[in-house]
């Protein structure tokens, strides 16, 4: 990999597109089944004492289900990992859209 000094002025390169898309949905699909992995072992009360604090004493008991399978946690983690996977390839292909105009702008 080959690492270059950018200079003032001068635009930056691309992103690729597929590799950012790549990146996003594995790191979303981490934090899922950290998050499965975590409702797992603190159970109901902890989930609920944790997400809570998390966002800012908004009660979420209402919203919580233990009960989850295997299959649907699967699921759940392929869903997120598509959904990051989508949204990375699209800050990729907006960047890059926005850094050809600034190339052009600067010739």
């Amino acid at each position: 990999m080959m690492i270059r000094k950018i200079r003032k002025g001068e635009p930056m390169g691309t992103i690729r597109v597929k590799r950012l898309g790549l990146a996003a949905g594995v790191t979303a699909a981490i934090v899922y089944l950290g998050c499965a992995l975590v409702m797992a072992v603190v159970g109901r009360d902890g989930v609920i004492l944790f997400l809570n604090s998390l966002f800012h004493g908004l009660d979420v008991s209402a919203l919580i289900r233990m009960n989850v399978s295997w299959w649907e946690t699967l699921i759940g983690a392929a869903e997120v990992f598509i959904l990051a996977w989508l949204i990375g390839a699209a800050v990729a292909s907006i960047y890059n859209f926005g850094a050809k105009k600034g190339r052009a702008r600067a010739k």
